[in-house]
């Protein structure tokens, strides 16, 4: 594929807010077709089923209001389109356990190096607590006042 049948847009689906709650996924999925239609000038246009499952993912009452796609032309003839996912931003998501493991390993160091400097104080023979007994009463419930007539 070449760099100019692959293009990267941001839909607004703001509209789709306007038509009842009942259809705005479905109208939502439209809508970007249309869009796609509009802006590669093709009508074979086939909707990623991760784009999908995105705009679906609140269920058919709140999809998103903006939603970012990569379209691209393929050998076949159709436009597809598929959410975008910005490659700088894959790294990142990698890079954060590591950071979230070494904190982990250093919260674990002064917990160790603690117990290691701290002696066990001898206990004094502690008496058994007594436990309550749950046969409390309860207050009657009050009954409603009968109406004369």
């Amino acid at each position: 594929m070449s760099q100019e049948a692959e293009r990267v847009y941001t839909i607004n689906l703001g509209k789709v807010w306007l038509s009842p709650d009942n259809q705005r996924a479905k109208r939502a999925i439209n809508m970007i077709r249309e869009f796609a239609e509009h802006h590669m000038k093709t009508e074979q246009i086939k909707i990623d089923q991760e784009l999908s499952q995105q705009v679906w993912k609140r269920g058919i009452r709140s999809p998103p209001r903006k939603i970012r796609v990569k379209m691209a032309k393929t050998e076949d003839g159709y436009v597809m389109v598929s959410p975008y996912e910005e490659e700088s931003a894959k790294p990142k998501a990698e890079e954060k356990p590591k950071k979230s493991e070494k904190k982990s390993e250093s919260k674990e160091e002064p917990e160790a190096k603690a117990e290691t400097k701290a002696k066990p104080e001898p206990k004094a023979e502690e008496k058994p607590k007594e436990k309550k007994s749950d046969t409390k009463k309860k207050p009657a419930a009050k009954k409603p006042a009968k109406k004369s007539k």
